[in-house]
Protein backbone atom coordinates (compact mmCIF):
# COMPACT_ATOMS: atom_id res chain seq x y z
CA UNK A 1 0.00 0.00 0.00
CA UNK A 2 1.30 3.44 -0.92
CA UNK A 3 1.86 5.97 1.79
CA UNK A 4 -0.32 9.02 2.11
CA UNK A 5 1.25 12.45 1.97
CA UNK A 6 3.10 13.76 5.01
CA UNK A 7 4.31 10.41 6.33
CA UNK A 8 8.04 10.71 5.70
CA UNK A 9 9.08 12.25 9.00
CA UNK A 10 10.23 10.54 12.21
CA UNK A 11 7.88 10.16 15.17
CA UNK A 12 8.51 9.48 18.85
CA UNK A 13 6.26 8.53 21.76
CA UNK A 14 6.18 6.75 25.08
CA UNK A 15 4.83 3.24 24.44
CA UNK A 16 4.35 2.19 28.06
CA UNK A 17 1.68 3.63 30.41
CA UNK A 18 2.14 6.99 32.09
CA UNK A 19 3.32 6.97 35.70
CA UNK A 20 6.21 5.57 37.71
CA UNK A 21 7.42 2.08 36.79
CA UNK A 22 10.53 -0.03 36.63
CA UNK A 23 10.96 0.54 32.89
CA UNK A 24 9.53 2.95 30.33
CA UNK A 25 9.82 2.24 26.61
CA UNK A 26 10.19 5.10 24.12
CA UNK A 27 9.66 4.25 20.46
CA UNK A 28 10.87 6.09 17.36
CA UNK A 29 9.92 5.31 13.76
CA UNK A 30 10.90 6.95 10.49
CA UNK A 31 13.76 7.65 8.12
CA UNK A 32 15.83 9.50 10.76
CA UNK A 33 15.12 7.23 13.75
CA UNK A 34 18.58 5.60 13.84
CA UNK A 35 20.38 8.89 13.18
CA UNK A 36 18.53 10.71 15.97
CA UNK A 37 19.34 8.01 18.53
CA UNK A 38 22.92 7.84 17.27
CA UNK A 39 23.39 11.48 18.23
CA UNK A 40 22.11 10.73 21.74
CA UNK A 41 24.08 7.48 22.23
CA UNK A 42 27.83 8.17 22.30
CA UNK A 43 28.59 4.69 23.65
CA UNK A 44 28.45 3.13 20.19
CA UNK A 45 27.98 4.06 16.54
CA UNK A 46 24.38 2.92 16.01
CA UNK A 47 24.61 3.33 12.23
CA UNK A 48 27.19 0.54 12.02
CA UNK A 49 25.15 -1.99 14.01
CA UNK A 50 23.05 -4.77 12.47
CA UNK A 51 19.27 -4.83 12.72
CA UNK A 52 17.48 -6.69 15.52
CA UNK A 53 20.25 -6.11 18.06
CA UNK A 54 20.33 -4.71 21.61
CA UNK A 55 22.88 -2.24 22.96
CA UNK A 56 23.41 -0.92 26.49
CA UNK A 57 24.88 2.50 27.22
CA UNK A 58 24.26 6.06 28.39
CA UNK A 59 21.97 8.51 26.62
CA UNK A 60 23.40 12.05 26.54
CA UNK A 61 22.17 15.39 25.27
CA UNK A 62 24.02 18.71 25.41
CA UNK A 63 26.77 16.98 27.43
CA UNK A 64 24.24 15.94 30.07
CA UNK A 65 23.68 12.27 30.92
CA UNK A 66 19.96 11.50 30.65
CA UNK A 67 19.86 7.82 31.56
CA UNK A 68 21.42 4.41 31.09
CA UNK A 69 19.24 2.57 28.60
CA UNK A 70 18.87 -0.49 26.39
CA UNK A 71 18.64 0.43 22.70
CA UNK A 72 16.79 -2.01 20.40
CA UNK A 73 17.33 -1.57 16.65
CA UNK A 74 14.97 -2.64 13.89
CA UNK A 75 15.78 -1.88 10.26
CA UNK A 76 12.85 -1.43 7.89
CA UNK A 77 11.04 -3.20 6.41
CA UNK A 78 11.68 -5.84 9.12
CA UNK A 79 9.97 -3.83 11.84
CA UNK A 80 6.49 -3.26 13.24
CA UNK A 81 5.90 -0.14 11.13
CA UNK A 82 7.92 -1.27 8.13
CA UNK A 83 10.22 1.73 8.73
CA UNK A 84 13.47 2.11 10.67
CA UNK A 85 12.47 1.73 14.33
CA UNK A 86 14.34 2.23 17.61
CA UNK A 87 13.03 1.35 21.05
CA UNK A 88 14.69 2.87 24.12
CA UNK A 89 14.14 0.96 27.38
CA UNK A 90 14.78 3.57 30.06
CA UNK A 91 14.24 3.68 33.80
CA UNK A 92 10.57 4.38 34.50
CA UNK A 93 10.85 7.82 36.07
CA UNK A 94 8.39 10.22 34.38
CA UNK A 95 11.08 12.94 34.57
CA UNK A 96 13.68 10.78 32.80
CA UNK A 97 11.23 9.71 30.11
CA UNK A 98 10.18 13.29 29.48
CA UNK A 99 13.80 14.41 29.18
CA UNK A 100 14.65 11.64 26.69
CA UNK A 101 11.57 12.36 24.55
CA UNK A 102 12.36 16.09 24.56
CA UNK A 103 15.90 15.30 23.43
CA UNK A 104 14.56 13.19 20.55
CA UNK A 105 12.25 16.03 19.51
CA UNK A 106 15.11 18.53 19.68
CA UNK A 107 17.14 16.26 17.40
CA UNK A 108 14.42 16.18 14.74
CA UNK A 109 11.61 13.84 15.73
CA UNK A 110 8.02 14.93 16.33
CA UNK A 111 5.49 13.64 18.84
CA UNK A 112 3.39 10.81 17.43
CA UNK A 113 -0.38 11.08 17.16
CA UNK A 114 -2.64 8.39 18.68
CA UNK A 115 -2.27 5.14 16.76
CA UNK A 116 0.30 6.55 14.37
CA UNK A 117 2.76 3.66 14.70
CA UNK A 118 0.06 1.14 13.79
CA UNK A 119 -1.24 3.45 11.07
CA UNK A 120 2.21 3.45 9.50
CA UNK A 121 2.29 -0.34 9.75
CA UNK A 122 -0.98 -0.39 7.80
CA UNK A 123 0.19 2.14 5.20
CA UNK A 124 3.40 0.16 4.67
CA UNK A 125 1.50 -3.09 4.12
CA UNK A 126 2.58 -4.77 7.37
CA UNK A 127 -1.06 -5.13 8.47
CA UNK A 128 -4.41 -4.77 6.76
CA UNK A 129 -7.07 -2.60 8.41
CA UNK A 130 -8.80 -5.47 10.22
CA UNK A 131 -5.49 -6.55 11.74
CA UNK A 132 -4.63 -2.97 12.69
CA UNK A 133 -7.97 -2.53 14.47
CA UNK A 134 -7.44 -5.89 16.20
CA UNK A 135 -4.26 -4.44 17.74
CA UNK A 136 -6.39 -1.87 19.60
CA UNK A 137 -8.85 -4.62 20.59
CA UNK A 138 -6.00 -6.75 21.95
CA UNK A 139 -4.67 -3.88 24.07
CA UNK A 140 -8.19 -3.23 25.41
CA UNK A 141 -9.04 -6.91 26.00
CA UNK A 142 -10.02 -7.63 29.59
CA UNK A 143 -11.15 -11.25 29.30
CA UNK A 144 -9.87 -14.51 27.84
CA UNK A 145 -12.54 -14.49 25.12
CA UNK A 146 -11.73 -10.91 24.03
CA UNK A 147 -8.02 -11.73 24.03
CA UNK A 148 -8.54 -14.86 21.92
CA UNK A 149 -10.75 -13.09 19.37
CA UNK A 150 -8.39 -10.12 18.94
CA UNK A 151 -5.37 -12.40 18.62
CA UNK A 152 -7.15 -14.52 16.02
CA UNK A 153 -7.86 -11.38 13.95
CA UNK A 154 -4.29 -10.04 14.32
CA UNK A 155 -3.05 -13.34 12.91
CA UNK A 156 -5.23 -12.71 9.87
CA UNK A 157 -8.21 -14.97 10.61
CA UNK A 158 -10.86 -12.45 9.56
CA UNK A 159 -8.68 -11.13 6.73
CA UNK A 160 -8.23 -14.63 5.29
CA UNK A 161 -12.00 -15.19 5.08
CA UNK A 162 -12.50 -11.87 3.30
CA UNK A 163 -9.51 -12.40 0.99
CA UNK A 164 -10.86 -15.72 -0.27
CA UNK A 165 -14.22 -14.10 -0.99
CA UNK A 166 -12.66 -11.09 -2.64
CA UNK A 167 -10.30 -13.10 -4.87
CA UNK A 168 -13.13 -15.23 -6.27
CA UNK A 169 -15.40 -12.23 -6.84
CA UNK A 170 -12.58 -10.35 -8.59
CA UNK A 171 -12.01 -13.31 -10.90
CA UNK A 172 -15.66 -13.47 -11.95
CA UNK A 173 -15.97 -9.70 -12.19
CA UNK A 174 -12.99 -9.63 -14.57
CA UNK A 175 -14.50 -12.36 -16.75
CA UNK A 176 -17.91 -10.67 -16.88
CA UNK A 177 -16.35 -7.33 -17.78
CA UNK A 178 -14.27 -9.09 -20.46
CA UNK A 179 -17.53 -10.28 -21.98
CA UNK A 180 -18.54 -6.64 -22.39
CA UNK A 181 -15.57 -6.11 -24.71
CA UNK A 182 -16.93 -8.89 -26.91
CA UNK A 183 -20.60 -7.96 -26.63
CA UNK A 184 -21.03 -8.14 -30.39
CA UNK A 185 -19.80 -11.74 -30.40
CA UNK A 186 -22.40 -12.92 -27.82
CA UNK A 187 -19.90 -14.99 -25.83
CA UNK A 188 -19.75 -15.88 -22.12
CA UNK A 189 -16.39 -16.21 -20.38
CA UNK A 190 -17.88 -16.50 -16.89
CA UNK A 191 -19.59 -19.77 -16.00
CA UNK A 192 -22.99 -18.55 -14.75
CA UNK A 193 -23.65 -21.78 -12.82
CA UNK A 194 -20.32 -21.49 -11.01
CA UNK A 195 -20.95 -17.79 -10.33
CA UNK A 196 -24.37 -18.60 -8.85
CA UNK A 197 -22.76 -21.18 -6.55
CA UNK A 198 -20.12 -18.64 -5.53
CA UNK A 199 -22.74 -15.99 -4.70
CA UNK A 200 -24.70 -18.54 -2.65
CA UNK A 201 -21.51 -19.51 -0.77
CA UNK A 202 -20.59 -15.84 -0.26
CA UNK A 203 -24.06 -15.15 1.16
CA UNK A 204 -23.62 -18.03 3.62
CA UNK A 205 -20.19 -16.82 4.76
CA UNK A 206 -21.33 -13.20 5.05
CA UNK A 207 -24.46 -14.25 6.93
CA UNK A 208 -22.40 -16.22 9.45
CA UNK A 209 -20.10 -13.23 9.99
CA UNK A 210 -23.07 -10.90 10.50
CA UNK A 211 -24.67 -13.33 12.95
CA UNK A 212 -21.40 -13.60 14.89
CA UNK A 213 -21.52 -9.88 15.72
CA UNK A 214 -23.95 -10.47 18.59
CA UNK A 215 -21.46 -12.82 20.21
CA UNK A 216 -18.59 -10.53 19.25
CA UNK A 217 -20.26 -7.59 20.95
CA UNK A 218 -20.72 -9.68 24.10
CA UNK A 219 -17.06 -10.74 24.03
CA UNK A 220 -15.81 -7.20 23.50
CA UNK A 221 -18.14 -5.22 25.77
CA UNK A 222 -19.56 -7.81 28.14
CA UNK A 223 -23.25 -8.53 28.72
CA UNK A 224 -25.56 -6.55 30.98
CA UNK A 225 -27.51 -8.84 33.33
CA UNK A 226 -30.34 -7.33 35.37
CA UNK A 227 -31.32 -9.23 38.54
CA UNK A 228 -35.05 -8.55 38.89
CA UNK A 229 -37.63 -9.67 41.45
CA UNK A 230 -39.98 -8.72 44.24
CA UNK A 231 -38.66 -7.26 47.51
CA UNK A 232 -37.04 -9.89 49.74
CA UNK A 233 -36.74 -12.41 46.89
CA UNK A 234 -33.01 -12.61 47.64
CA UNK A 235 -31.55 -10.54 44.79
CA UNK A 236 -28.76 -8.97 46.85
CA UNK A 237 -27.96 -12.34 48.42
CA UNK A 238 -27.72 -13.82 44.91
CA UNK A 239 -25.35 -11.04 43.80
CA UNK A 240 -23.13 -11.71 46.81
CA UNK A 241 -23.18 -15.46 46.10
CA UNK A 242 -22.19 -14.96 42.46
CA UNK A 243 -19.37 -12.58 43.43
CA UNK A 244 -18.39 -14.71 46.43
CA UNK A 245 -18.24 -11.57 48.57
CA UNK A 246 -20.59 -9.35 50.57
CA UNK A 247 -20.99 -6.58 48.04
CA UNK A 248 -24.70 -5.75 48.59
CA UNK A 249 -26.44 -5.06 51.89
CA UNK A 250 -28.75 -7.93 52.86
CA UNK A 251 -31.63 -7.69 55.36
CA UNK A 252 -35.13 -9.06 55.96
CA UNK A 253 -36.60 -5.57 55.53
CA UNK A 254 -38.40 -5.21 52.20
CA UNK A 255 -37.03 -2.40 50.02
CA UNK A 256 -33.51 -2.41 51.49
CA UNK A 257 -31.99 -1.96 48.03
CA UNK A 258 -33.10 1.50 46.88
CA UNK A 259 -30.72 2.01 43.94
CA UNK A 260 -29.02 -0.26 41.46
CA UNK A 261 -25.68 -1.87 42.34
CA UNK A 262 -23.43 -2.92 39.45
CA UNK A 263 -20.52 -5.37 39.55
CA UNK A 264 -18.53 -7.25 36.89
CA UNK A 265 -18.13 -11.03 36.98
CA UNK A 266 -15.82 -12.98 34.65
CA UNK A 267 -17.23 -16.42 33.83
CA UNK A 268 -15.29 -18.65 31.43
CA UNK A 269 -13.63 -15.63 29.85
CA UNK A 270 -16.83 -13.60 29.33
CA UNK A 271 -17.64 -10.45 31.31
CA UNK A 272 -21.09 -10.26 32.86
CA UNK A 273 -22.11 -6.85 34.21
CA UNK A 274 -24.45 -7.81 37.04
CA UNK A 275 -27.03 -5.22 38.10
CA UNK A 276 -28.77 -5.73 41.45
CA UNK A 277 -32.00 -3.75 41.27
CA UNK A 278 -34.57 -2.54 43.78
CA UNK A 279 -37.43 -4.96 44.42
CA UNK A 280 -40.37 -4.47 42.07
CA UNK A 281 -43.78 -4.01 43.66
CA UNK A 282 -46.68 -1.91 42.48
CA UNK A 283 -47.89 -0.50 45.80
CA UNK A 284 -45.56 1.38 48.13
CA UNK A 285 -45.95 4.64 50.04
CA UNK A 286 -42.20 5.30 49.96
CA UNK A 287 -41.42 7.86 47.23
CA UNK A 288 -37.71 6.96 47.16
CA UNK A 289 -38.52 3.27 46.83
CA UNK A 290 -40.84 4.07 43.90
CA UNK A 291 -37.97 5.81 42.12
CA UNK A 292 -35.87 2.68 42.69
CA UNK A 293 -38.66 0.47 41.29
CA UNK A 294 -38.86 2.58 38.13
CA UNK A 295 -35.08 2.37 37.72
CA UNK A 296 -35.38 -1.42 38.03
CA UNK A 297 -37.89 -1.50 35.20
CA UNK A 298 -35.59 0.69 33.08
CA UNK A 299 -32.70 -1.70 33.69
CA UNK A 300 -34.92 -4.64 32.76
CA UNK A 301 -35.79 -3.00 29.44
CA UNK A 302 -32.19 -2.10 28.58
CA UNK A 303 -30.46 -5.30 29.79
CA UNK A 304 -29.09 -7.98 27.46
CA UNK A 305 -30.34 -10.70 29.83
CA UNK A 306 -32.74 -10.70 32.79
CA UNK A 307 -32.47 -13.00 35.80
CA UNK A 308 -35.93 -13.07 37.34
CA UNK A 309 -35.57 -14.26 40.92
CA UNK A 310 -38.64 -15.33 42.88
CA UNK A 311 -39.34 -17.00 46.20
CA UNK A 312 -40.48 -20.61 45.60
CA UNK A 313 -43.23 -19.96 48.18
CA UNK A 314 -44.80 -17.42 45.77
CA UNK A 315 -47.80 -18.53 43.74
CA UNK A 316 -47.40 -19.75 40.17
CA UNK A 317 -49.79 -16.98 39.06
CA UNK A 318 -47.50 -14.27 40.54
CA UNK A 319 -44.47 -15.69 38.73
CA UNK A 320 -46.36 -16.12 35.45
CA UNK A 321 -47.53 -12.49 35.63
CA UNK A 322 -43.93 -11.29 36.09
CA UNK A 323 -42.76 -13.47 33.19
CA UNK A 324 -45.40 -11.90 30.97
CA UNK A 325 -44.05 -8.43 31.80
CA UNK A 326 -40.47 -9.51 30.96
CA UNK A 327 -41.52 -11.17 27.71
CA UNK A 328 -43.22 -7.92 26.66
CA UNK A 329 -39.77 -6.25 26.62
CA UNK A 330 -38.35 -8.90 24.26
CA UNK A 331 -35.33 -9.39 26.51
CA UNK A 332 -34.00 -12.95 27.01
CA UNK A 333 -34.50 -14.15 30.57
CA UNK A 334 -33.76 -16.96 33.02
CA UNK A 335 -36.25 -17.91 35.76
CA UNK A 336 -34.66 -18.57 39.14
CA UNK A 337 -36.59 -20.13 42.02
CA UNK A 338 -34.84 -19.02 45.22
CA UNK A 339 -35.02 -20.58 48.70
CA UNK A 340 -35.32 -24.02 47.11
CA UNK A 341 -34.10 -25.55 50.39
CA UNK A 342 -37.45 -24.70 52.02
CA UNK A 343 -39.54 -27.10 49.90
CA UNK A 344 -39.05 -30.73 48.79
CA UNK A 345 -37.66 -31.14 45.26
CA UNK A 346 -40.73 -33.12 44.12
CA UNK A 347 -43.02 -30.33 45.32
CA UNK A 348 -41.00 -27.70 43.45
CA UNK A 349 -41.12 -29.62 40.18
CA UNK A 350 -44.86 -30.24 40.47
CA UNK A 351 -45.73 -26.69 41.52
CA UNK A 352 -43.78 -25.00 38.70
CA UNK A 353 -44.15 -27.71 36.05
CA UNK A 354 -45.51 -25.18 33.55
CA UNK A 355 -42.37 -23.00 33.78
CA UNK A 356 -38.71 -23.60 32.96
CA UNK A 357 -37.07 -22.81 36.31
CA UNK A 358 -33.59 -23.22 37.77
CA UNK A 359 -34.02 -23.82 41.51
CA UNK A 360 -31.36 -22.53 43.89
CA UNK A 361 -30.64 -21.17 47.31
CA UNK A 362 -28.66 -17.94 47.23
CA UNK A 363 -28.24 -17.99 51.02
CA UNK A 364 -26.74 -21.49 51.06
CA UNK A 365 -24.95 -21.09 47.66
CA UNK A 366 -26.93 -24.01 46.23
CA UNK A 367 -26.80 -24.44 42.41
CA UNK A 368 -24.83 -21.18 41.93
CA UNK A 369 -22.36 -22.98 39.66
CA UNK A 370 -25.27 -24.27 37.57
CA UNK A 371 -26.49 -20.69 37.26
CA UNK A 372 -23.06 -19.54 36.02
CA UNK A 373 -23.15 -22.25 33.35
CA UNK A 374 -26.67 -21.17 32.40
CA UNK A 375 -25.44 -17.58 32.03
CA UNK A 376 -22.70 -18.62 29.61
CA UNK A 377 -25.06 -20.90 27.67
CA UNK A 378 -27.58 -18.06 27.36
CA UNK A 379 -25.19 -15.94 25.30
CA UNK A 380 -22.62 -18.33 23.84
CA UNK A 381 -23.02 -21.53 21.87
CA UNK A 382 -19.98 -23.56 20.87
CA UNK A 383 -16.36 -23.48 21.92
CA UNK A 384 -14.71 -20.11 22.43
CA UNK A 385 -11.38 -21.76 21.75
CA UNK A 386 -12.35 -22.62 18.17
CA UNK A 387 -10.86 -20.87 15.15
CA UNK A 388 -14.21 -19.52 13.94
CA UNK A 389 -14.00 -15.87 12.97
CA UNK A 390 -16.09 -13.58 15.18
CA UNK A 391 -16.92 -10.00 14.21
CA UNK A 392 -16.46 -7.57 17.12
CA UNK A 393 -16.23 -4.26 15.26
CA UNK A 394 -19.38 -2.23 14.47
CA UNK A 395 -17.70 -0.77 11.36
CA UNK A 396 -17.11 -4.27 10.00
CA UNK A 397 -20.67 -5.27 10.84
CA UNK A 398 -22.15 -2.34 8.92
CA UNK A 399 -19.93 -2.99 5.88
CA UNK A 400 -20.85 -6.70 5.92
CA UNK A 401 -24.53 -5.76 5.81
CA UNK A 402 -23.79 -3.75 2.66
CA UNK A 403 -21.91 -6.75 1.21
CA UNK A 404 -24.90 -8.97 1.95
CA UNK A 405 -27.26 -6.53 0.22
CA UNK A 406 -25.03 -6.37 -2.89
CA UNK A 407 -24.78 -10.18 -3.01
CA UNK A 408 -28.56 -10.43 -2.77
CA UNK A 409 -28.95 -7.95 -5.65
CA UNK A 410 -26.45 -9.95 -7.73
CA UNK A 411 -28.34 -13.19 -7.13
CA UNK A 412 -31.70 -11.57 -7.91
CA UNK A 413 -30.19 -10.14 -11.08
CA UNK A 414 -29.05 -13.57 -12.20
CA UNK A 415 -32.48 -15.03 -11.42
CA UNK A 416 -34.06 -12.32 -13.59
CA UNK A 417 -31.55 -12.72 -16.43
CA UNK A 418 -29.91 -9.28 -16.11
CA UNK A 419 -27.09 -8.57 -18.60
CA UNK A 420 -23.43 -8.81 -17.59
CA UNK A 421 -22.85 -5.06 -17.26
CA UNK A 422 -25.49 -4.79 -14.51
CA UNK A 423 -24.22 -7.91 -12.74
CA UNK A 424 -20.72 -6.43 -12.84
CA UNK A 425 -21.97 -3.30 -11.04
CA UNK A 426 -23.38 -5.35 -8.15
CA UNK A 427 -20.19 -7.41 -7.87
CA UNK A 428 -18.15 -4.20 -7.80
CA UNK A 429 -20.34 -3.03 -4.89
CA UNK A 430 -19.48 -6.25 -3.03
CA UNK A 431 -15.79 -5.69 -3.68
CA UNK A 432 -16.03 -2.07 -2.58
CA UNK A 433 -17.49 -2.87 0.83
CA UNK A 434 -15.13 -5.81 1.40
CA UNK A 435 -12.31 -3.41 0.54
CA UNK A 436 -13.62 -0.91 3.08
CA UNK A 437 -13.25 -3.53 5.80
CA UNK A 438 -9.69 -4.57 4.93
CA UNK A 439 -8.48 -1.13 3.83
CA UNK A 440 -8.13 -1.68 0.08
CA UNK A 441 -10.76 1.05 -0.29
CA UNK A 442 -10.40 4.00 2.05
CA UNK A 443 -9.95 7.73 2.44
CA UNK A 444 -7.40 9.58 4.53
CA UNK A 445 -10.17 11.07 6.71
CA UNK A 446 -11.55 7.62 7.53
CA UNK A 447 -8.09 6.34 8.45
CA UNK A 448 -7.45 9.32 10.69
CA UNK A 449 -10.75 8.66 12.51
CA UNK A 450 -10.03 4.96 13.03
CA UNK A 451 -6.49 5.39 14.33
CA UNK A 452 -7.36 8.40 16.50
CA UNK A 453 -8.99 5.92 18.89
CA UNK A 454 -5.69 4.14 19.57
CA UNK A 455 -3.48 4.96 22.52
CA UNK A 456 -0.43 7.17 21.89
CA UNK A 457 2.71 5.10 21.36
CA UNK A 458 0.88 2.38 19.46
Amino acid sequence: MNKLSGWNDTIVALSTPQGIGAIGVIRLSGTEAWQIVNRLFPSKDILRQPTHTLHVGFLKHNDQVLDEAVVALFKGPRSYTGEDVVELSCHGSPYILEQVINACVTEGARMAKPGEFTQRAFLNGKLDLTQAEAVADLIASNSAAAHHTALHNIRGGFSAVLKDLRDELIQFSALIELELDFSQEDVEFADRTRLYELITHAQSVTGQLIQSFRLGNVIKNGIQVAIIGKPNAGKSTLLNALLNENRAIVSDIAGTTRDTIEEVLNIEGVLFRLIDTAGIRDHTADAIEMIGVEKSREKMRSADLVLYLFDVNDTVQEVASAVKEIEATGTPYVLLGNKADTLPEATLKEKFSSLKVLFLSAKHVLNIESLKKRLVDAVISGDLGSEDTIVTNARHYQALQQVAAALSDTKNGMDNGLPGDLLALDIRRCLHFIGEITGEINTEDKLDYIFSKFCIGK
